[in-house]
């Protein structure tokens, strides 16, 4: 009877055993990256949110990515196990309750790939940003070319522009997007196709004269602030710079010389970039900066509290590589998504700019 009794045991130890290893395994998955795979195709391959997972698959793997966030060809890659009420979407076909919770809503700027935002946080409730990308319509901005193809700074600004708006949504924001395109969505292409029917919010025509196109801006952001006075306003200007081929510089920002908000939005990008580097490049040092630049048109005459972004030089091979590559501009927008919640969390300096 009690050898029976062992046996049972033993069989059933092994049991459990087996089952805890078969639970393991299934928990953990991983994958191959193949020839042309950045992370966000590698994890939208295996079914993971890209935008969830990132941060969470860099720091599982920062021993075999190249610069911290390029895949080796060849090479098996850990992906992050997301809680499948992370990744669940309500359907025209399913319950309209289900996860109700968790789903943003619907929209459609960000193209048919990205159209559907998913909540992660209440942090930006009750917060109004206003983000705007260089140029546009007319004017493409500082040009460059790659591999025989002319790239625009307007449209690698533009695609930063709508993944940081996408950020931002998924934290509880409102964000008005002032520049944009009716047809270009987030887009993973390395070369963006150069188009001038960029048009400013609410639909206007851009004009071509330089000064106008910038007063056209300032007066939509002025009037927006205004209709939303009282609440927390943010306006965040995103460019790419160009200078000489041989200058290779790093993301830096600017704010109005007398705004103690604009600077604190500044400072807390600012610092949330170094932090980046410091994990993700540890061997090399971050040398952006962060300074009042009042003669800029934008920071001098906008009345909301704002930074201005220069993400590169689109002439340096190097950074050339910060936008043309997706996953780059993805990561650009959740560290500048980060350095605004950092903003935000940290509150309101009276109520100057």
């Amino acid at each position: 009877m009690i050898s029976k009794f062992i046996q049972k045991f033993s069989v059933l130890v092994f049991l459990l055993t087996l089952g805890a290893q078969v639970n393991a395994q299934d928990s953990l998955i991983v994958a191959t990256a193949e020839k042309g795979d950045g992370i966000l195709s590698l994890l939208r391959k295996q079914g993971v949110n890209p935008y969830e997972a990132y941060d969470e698959f860099i720091t599982m793997n920062l021993d075999n990515l190249r610069d911290s966030v390029h895949l080796f060809e060849g090479r098996s890659y850990r992906i992050p196990v997301m809680k499948a009420d992370s990744l669940k979407i309500a359907s025209n076909n399913e319950d309209k309750n289900t996860d109700r919770k968790r789903l943003e809503g619907k929209y459609p700027i960000f193209g048919k790939k990205h159209e559907i935002v998913i909540s992660k946080s209440n942090k930006l409730k009750n917060t109004v940003y206003y983000l705007v990308s260089g140029h546009g319509g007319p004017d493409p901005g500082a040009m460059a070319v790659y591999k025989g193809k002319d790239i625009a700074e307007d449209e690698y600004a533009y695609d930063i522009t709508l993944r940081l708006a996408r950020e931002l949504i998924s934290h509880g924001a409102l964000v008005y997007v002032i520049i944009r395109d009716p047809n270009d969505g987030i887009r993973d292409d390395r070369i963006l196709k150069i188009d001038r029917d960029e048009v400013a919010y609410l639909n206007k025509k851009i004009p071509l004269n330089q000064t106008a196109r910038l007063r056209q801006r300032v007066d939509i952001i002025n009037e927006l602030h205004r209709k939303n006075r009282g609440k927390f306003q943010r306006l965040i200007v995103t460019h790419v710079d160009s200078r000489s081929k041989g200058q290779n510089i790093d993301v830096f920002f600017y704010h109005h010389e007398k705004s103690k908000n604009g600077k604190k939005l500044a400072e807390s990008i600012h610092k949330t970039f170094q932090k980046k580097y410091k994990k993700y490049q540890p061997n090399r040092t971050y040398r952006g900066t962060f300074e009042d630049r009042t003669g800029l048109y934008l920071v001098k005459k906008t009345h909301p509290a704002m930074t201005f972004i220069e993400i590169g030089n689109i002439r340096n091979k190097k950074d050339q590589k910060r936008i043309l590559v997706a996953d780059n501009r993805q990561a650009l927008a959740k560290w500048i998504s980060e350095g605004v919640i950092v903003d935000y969390e940290g509150g309101e300096i009276g109520r100057i700019r």
